[in-house]
């Protein structure tokens, strides 16, 4: 898939952003190079070419986007400018990203292996809808007055009131498995708080972000205000998350990486927000129509290839369903056509990378030796692109490693379950919280059982279902904070009490 084999395939602006072949970083405004002159190569995971260069950044990098960052914050237009003004950015750039859709979703496509359709309709659509969302917002940050004694004062009379502030210069930090909706996710809300931003987007998935700091450009957004850097962990992401200048960190990705962010952030006493990793559990309840729950089990790991943070990736059905249920979501498996973004007729793509490929094997490998059943898939899929069988694995426990630790692809455990105590307490059974979901018409047992769930979303009857207005975040190791929702916006603010005597 050559950018001549596809260009009948794609729009004549995704064609021309995919030709330029080498692209750059965006650091106050404009578009440059790396200092060291490095690059990496983004490969297409449906064909394993490559799709562009990119710059690799390193500290040098860091350290002059983070001094854009401050000066904008400090110095600039971006600190004077009223939230009527930000919020009339944030929407032009919503406005931009909806006249530019198709192209967006097929860059992602290509960068990431996902469905251009399933890319336009939710990654494209959702992180339209949270910038206008998150737009409104900036005209509603809010304090309180409040009415006081002080007691070694008692005579005295005060004014006083909380101002909400922008915690000024943002790190952001986002994964590979939804590039543009995590990057918006993360800009919106600090923009609409009047923060300024250094972009740090995965250096497996960086296009979507590159095209999105041209619309941010194009909007009139400040030099400076965004800027977008490009490089590994090591050699950008750690100089960025530990650097003084830096006020708040927002990481989307795993929760060994985020631990380490975490320890990071906090010898300089940075805020963070950390949505971490996830093993969500999907129950099914005995009143649920078995193809119903089937169809509802497979979306909930099949859905972006097993690649999201709250996949239903344990099913726990109802002893007395269990096997019509498996065998369903087992049929729907194998009847899953694979092939490459921009193939309509394909419903599941490649993985990201070779490096994932082989992880999510390895994980089966463990599995099939700690004693688990491969009831379908269980290898790749291809010998070209990193393919790998949707697979749904029986025959598990609590304490195998397929059952307890995140394999981020298309990997299903399966067990039987008694009675919903037992199943209640299986679910909470991991380091995780970050999602759930339960299948089941009975309205009294699903309201006693979603209190029990110790995670940040409980779905009932749909799984991975994300609005702007509904904050989205783990307990226990799948993170600290939210995104989404006026959460999102109030992890970008600090609180100033202020006390005035009269």
């Amino acid at each position: 898939m050559n950018i001549s084999d596809i260009q009948h395939l794609i729009t004549e602006k995704a064609a021309k952003f995919l030709a330029r072949g080498t692209h750059s970083l965006l650091i106050d405004g404009q578009w440059i190079q790396a200092q060291s002159g490095q690059t990496m190569d983004v490969i297409n995971p449906a064909n394993e070419e490559v799709l562009g260069k990119v710059p690799s950044a390193g500290k040098a990098d860091v350290e002059l986007a983070v001094s854009a960052a401050r000066r904008a914050f400090d110095h600039g237009p971006w600190s004077k400018m009223h939230g009527t003004e930000r919020e009339r950015l944030l929407l032009k750039l919503a406005d931009l990203l909806e006249a530019n859709a198709q192209s967006f979703a097929e860059v992602e496509a290509m960068d990431n292996g996902k469905s251009a359709a399933i890319a336009r309709a939710v990654d494209v659509a959702v992180s339209i809808d949270t910038l206008r969302y998150m737009a409104g917002w900036a005209t509603k940050i809010e304090g309180a007055t409040t009415d006081i004694s002080v007691p070694i004062a008692p005579q005295a009379e005060f004014v006083t009131f909380t101002r909400r502030e922008a915690v000024g210069v943002v790190a952001a930090v986002v994964p590979w498995n939804f590039p543009l909706l995590m990057a918006v996710l993360k800009l919106a809300p600090a923009l609409a708080a009047g923060c300024t931003v250094v972009l740090k987007p995965a250096e497996q998935t960086p296009l979507t972000a590159l095209m999105l700091g041209e619309l941010i450009l194009e909007a009139g957004f400040p030099p400076g205000v965004v800027n977008i850097i490009i490089g590994d962990g090591p050699s950008a992401g750690a100089p960025l998350v530990s650097h003084p200048g830096i006020d708040k960190v927002s990481f989307t990705g795993s929760t060994e990486v985020g631990k380490l962010i975490g320890k990071a952030a906090v010898e300089n006493m940075t805020r963070f927000t950390l949505e971490l990793g996830g093993k969500s559990p999907v129950i099914v309840l005995d009143d649920c129509d078995p193809a119903t729950a089937a169809a509802g089990a497979a979306q909930a790991i099949f859905f972006n290839h097993g690649q999201v943070c709250c996949a239903g990736s344990r099913l726990y059905v109802q002893k007395k369903m269990f096997d019509r249920v498996v065998a369903d979501v087992a049929q729907i498996a194998e009847s899953m056509p694979l092939g490459h973004g921009l193939d309509p007729a394909a419903q599941m793509g490649p993985l990201v990378s070779r490096e994932q490929l082989e992880r999510v094997c390895n994980y089966i490998d463990i599995g099939r030796a700690q004693g688990a059943q491969v009831v379908t898939g269980g290898g790749r899929a291809k010998d070209k692109g990193y393919y790998m069988q949707p697979t749904v694995l029986t025959n598990v426990n609590q304490g195998m490693r397929v059952q307890q630790e995140e394999i981020f692809g298309p990997v299903l455990t399966a067990m039987p379950y008694d009675d919903l105590d037992q199943v209640a307490a299986w679910a909470n059974d991991t380091s995780y919280g970050l999602g759930a979901s339960i299948w089941s018409n009975n309205l009294s047992k699903v309201h006693r059982l979603i209190p029990k769930i110790k995670a940040g979303t409980v779905w009932v009857n749909c799984h991975s279902m994300l609005n702007p207005a509904m904050p989205f975040g783990g307990y226990k190791q799948s993170g600290i904070g939210r995104d989404l929702g006026k959460a999102a916006l109030d992890s970008y603010l600090e609180t100033k009490s202020v006390f005035i005597a009269v």
